[in-house]
């Protein structure tokens, strides 16, 4: 897998390299500088070289007839104007040929003896015969006429023209290379402001604070516009947000006060409605049933108000006092609430002799109720529930299964969310659920530090295990273990 990755980033890289419109952009303005230089420096290097070149090869013909000319003015023979020159006593340089020839291009006399074939005169011109260049000048004391050529091999001419082509080449790569450097790292200084603005922003983005402040570049230019924009429009967002929270704090605390305010009044008329029950029972007409209906609405409602109230709290912050308890007792305490009213349900309880929390026991056993009616109503008659307390990896788990038809994986996440409900048997029967029965265990285990998961049991049901903190033992007692 390890080398999979590998050859994935390199064919990215490799793919970023191949499309240069997915260069960042320090490497397209690197890129621009470099390629401008070379285009610079290819059209100076070529006029250069061309011009360079043909002064050479001027310089090299000058030479060329200025040594002729003077050979012919050596040559001069005063008073003897019918004898042949002779060429072979002057001194040439060493890849050179001079030599006397006829009209008609017979050698009369060379140096380095024999001369060598550069065919007749061609004055007054320069001429290329083979590998050398050939200068042509008569000698006017000489009868017959004759000419005095003067040749020179390109060879040294060549190789420094070609020197000086591979020092032009040299000189458009380096500086090619100097221009894509430079241009890096000017590119570099002037998106550095941007690198800052980026950082701040991924630091935002991860911890999703709009408080921050965006960093100011110290130059007055485009980017510290962006910078001072981007500013403000975190300080607006900051703003919004903190009025936002404030809002929803109110709310939320608007909640918890009313659901708190309402359970006198609905604990007033169930009282009420208990009473007249009790008055009306053994009447006959409608008035008992009718009794019953209020009261079983009014219970209904405590309920319902009882869960809000829990949410509301956990929303605002707020936490109901805590003390020292036995999530085993409490756990007992529901199951026991829960068998009468379980029907053909069997509810398994396994203990340890004490687990040890520090919780709020109201809450808790609403959380164990909570469990026990979701296993009740989301499977069939003759389902075995299972409750199990224990201490495991240093916490007090407490763990419901069933052997129903269990959790869809990708609901599992779902079922903790306000307001979902089943379709369990009991919900088909006409008995509903408020939806809140898990919400509220999510709020109440993470109230007391904890967490809840859902998953499978080993029957293929439905798995619940919330996991609370131990209750810290006191030093004086670790001292006396």
């Amino acid at each position: 897998m390890a080398t999979a990755e590998k050859q994935g980033r390199s064919a990215r890289r490799l793919s970023v390299l191949l499309h240069p419109k997915r260069w960042p952009v320090r490497w397209r303005l690197a890129g621009v500088s470099a390629g401008l230089t070379l285009l610079i420096l290819v059209i100076f290097a070529l006029v250069v070289g061309r011009l360079v070149s043909n002064r050479l090869h001027n310089d090299f013909d000058t030479e060329l007839r200025e040594t002729a000319n003077r050979m012919a003015s050596e040559l001069q023979a005063v008073g003897q104007a019918r004898v042949s020159p002779d060429i072979s006593q002057l001194t040439i340089a060493g890849t050179a040929v001079a030599q006397v020839v006829n009209i008609d291009g017979r050698v009369m006399s060379a140096t380095p003896p024999g001369g060598a074939q550069l065919g007749p005169p061609d004055e007054p011109t320069i001429t290329t015969v083979g590998p050398y260049r050939v200068a042509t000048v008569p000698v006017s004391s000489a009868f017959p006429p004759a000419y005095v050529q003067y040749a020179r091999t390109t060879d040294s001419l060549d190789n420094t023209i070609q020197r000086l082509w591979l020092f032009l080449g040299l000189g458009v790569l380096g500086g090619t290379l100097l221009a894509a450097l430079a241009g890096v790292w000017v590119a570099s200084r002037a998106m550095r402001p941007i690198s800052s603005l980026t950082a701040t922003a991924r630091e935002i983005t991860a911890t999703r604070d709009p408080s921050q402040r965006v960093p100011q570049p110290e130059t007055d230019d485009e980017v510290a516009e962006l910078a001072r924009t981007l500013d403000q429009m975190l300080r607006e967002l900051d703003a919004a947000r903190t009025e936002t929270e404030n809002m929803i704090q109110a709310q939320r605390e608007f909640v918890a006060d009313a659901s708190h305010e309402l359970r006198t009044p609905l604990t007033s008329i169930l009282a009420n409605l208990e009473l007249l029950q009790e008055e009306v029972e053994g009447r006959g007409g409608e008035a008992p049933e009718i009794v019953e209906s209020a009261l079983r609405s009014s219970k209904r409602m405590r309920r319902l108000v009882a869960d809000l109230l829990i949410l509301a709290r956990a929303d605002a912050g707020r936490t109901s006092p805590h003390a020292a308890l036995d999530l085993a007792e409490v756990a007992s305490a529901a199951v026991d609430e829960v068998r009468p009213v379980a029907g053909d349900h069997l509810i398994n309880l396994r203990t340890e002799s004490a687990v040890a929390v520090e919780g709020n026991a109201d809450e808790l056993h609403r959380l164990t109720l909570n469990l026990l009616d979701n296993s009740v109503r989301h499977t069939p008659a003759g389902t075995a529930i299972d409750v199990a307390v224990e201490r495991r990896d240093g916490q007090a788990v407490l763990e419901v299964t069933d052997d129903g038809p269990g959790i869809p994986a990708d609901l599992r996440e779902q079922v903790f969310s306000r307001f979902v409900r089943g379709n369990g048997p009991a919900d088909v029967v006409g008995m509903p659920g408020t939806g809140l029965g898990l919400a509220i265990v999510k709020a109440v285990a993470e109230s007391h530090g904890g967490a809840v998961e859902a998953g499978a049991s080993a029957a293929g049901g439905a798995r619940f295990t919330v996991r609370i903190p131990l209750e810290p033992v006191p030093a004086r007692v670790a001292e006396n273990i």
